[in-house]
């Protein structure tokens, strides 16, 4: 292969440095002159070919009427940048390929503190911390869950006084989700699509799914870990606004609630916070200044 044949020779950027989604359709996602392009109208005299600068996003997003070219692929290929194939609004997604790189501190530094027990419910004291806004004395886990239950229990009836949403009270069905009033459908959706956002930011830094500090059993419990993080100002912000949207639109829960979560996601800079909280629950401060700090503040 020639050097410089597609800009092969030239090193990824890290995801954690990049600036998210691009979202593309009816066209065709093509190499030209060795640089992605999006080539729109192409069978036609008035063809138009926008550069798309893939070293600087995360994935693109490939909707309706669109296709790639097979050195399209090589080029995403070899610059780690990812590719899903999404439907109308971006309400589906057909294919996301695992997004990875090439580190393992910040790994390394979760299983250090998720292996010492002491240190393990000092992380998921300083995650309630955060969550509830004050630092408990409790050092026993099942103690700090029953806190936060009953506080979430006023936050969500607090939101909805806020929004003008008829509340009455967190249910779900899981036989039959559909079943739910709007606003635990529109929770449920919210909750999805936090979740998602906090497995990117997980993968992004290359931490572990599943050496959760808070959750324990699930194969995500990192991630649902993160996601919790933003369930008062971000879920619930989500998932109350779609109500009243869906409510005077008439149109689908899940629907709304996707745009929704897509606006407030590019508004409140919702990966790049979970990365850095990430980072922050992690300590990763001790590990760059040399700190064996064992605090159980």
């Amino acid at each position: 292969m020639l050097k410089g044949r597609l800009g092969l020779e030239t090193a990824r950027v890290p995801h954690a440095d990049r600036h998210g989604l691009i979202w593309l359709e009816r066209g065709e996602l093509c190499v030209v002159n060795g640089c992605l392009h999006f080539a729109r109208n192409k069978d036609t005299l008035t063809p138009t070919f926008d550069q798309i600068p893939h070293q600087a996003v995360s994935m693109i997003l490939l909707g309706p009427g669109s296709s790639v070219t097979h050195d399209a692929l090589r080029l995403l290929a070899r610059h780690g940048t990812l590719m899903a194939a999404v439907g109308m609004d971006g309400v589906r997604s057909y294919t996301a390929p695992p997004m990875m790189p090439d580190r393992s501190d910040i790994a390394r530094r979760q299983a250090e503190l998720w292996g010492n027990p002491r240190r393990r419910i000092s992380v998921a004291r300083h995650m309630y911390a955060l969550r509830l806004g004050e630092v408990l004395p409790h050092r026993d886990l099942d103690t700090l869950r029953g806190i936060e239950g009953s506080r979430v229990k006023a936050t969500y009836r607090l939101m909805a006084e806020r929004f003008g949403i008829d509340w009455k009270g967190r249910h779900f069905d899981r036989a039959n989700p559909e079943a739910d009033d709007l606003p635990n459908q529109a929770i449920n959706h919210a909750a999805t699509a936090v979740q998602a956002a906090a497995a990117i930011a997980v993968q992004a830094v290359a931490a572990i799914p599943q050496l959760g500090f808070i959750h324990e059993d699930s194969g995500q419990a990192f991630v649902l870990d993160i996601a919790d993080l933003y369930r008062d100002h971000i879920t619930l912000t989500i998932a109350f606004s779609a109500v009243n949207q869906s409510e005077k639109s008439g149109e689908l829960m899940d629907r709304v609630v996707r745009r929704e979560a897509a606006r407030v996601f590019r508004k409140e800079s919702v990966i790049p916070s979970m990365i850095d909280r990430i980072k922050q629950v992690l300590r990763m401060d001790e590990v760059a200044h040399g700190s064996g700090n064992d605090s159980d503040s």
